[in-house]
C-alpha cells in the first residue's frame, strides 16, 4: 500500500481515495458537514484553512489544507 503526502505531517491511502475536491463548492461542504455530523470526518488541516477535501472508499472524509493541485500530485506520484 502506498501512502501520499496531504499536508501537515499526514498520509492517505492513495489506492483508498476516490476524489480530491475543492472546498468552495456548497455541496462539498454540506458533504464535509454531514461526515461531522456522523463521525466520519478526519480533520488533518492542522488549525490551517482547509483547501482540499479527499472522498475516501471507506466513506470518510479527509480534509487538508493543501491545494488540490498540490494533494493530486502527491496521490499521482504513488499510484505510478
Amino acid at each position: 500500500m502506498r501512502f501520499a503526502d496531504i499536508g501537515g505531517g499526514n498520509v492517505a491511502a492513495a489506492s483508498r481515495v476516490l476524489c480530491v475536491a475543492s472546498v468552495d463548492s456548497a455541496p462539498i461542504r454540506r458533504m464535509v458537514q454531514e461526515a461531522r455530523d456522523r463521525a466520519m470526518l478526519v480533520d488533518c488541516c492542522a488549525g490551517k484553512k482547509c483547501r482540499s477535501v479527499l472522498i475516501m472508499d471507506s466513506d470518510h472524509i479527509v480534509t487538508s489544507a493543501l491545494e488540490v493541485a498540490v494533494v493530486r500530485k502527491s496521490l499521482e506520484e504513488q499510484t505510478q
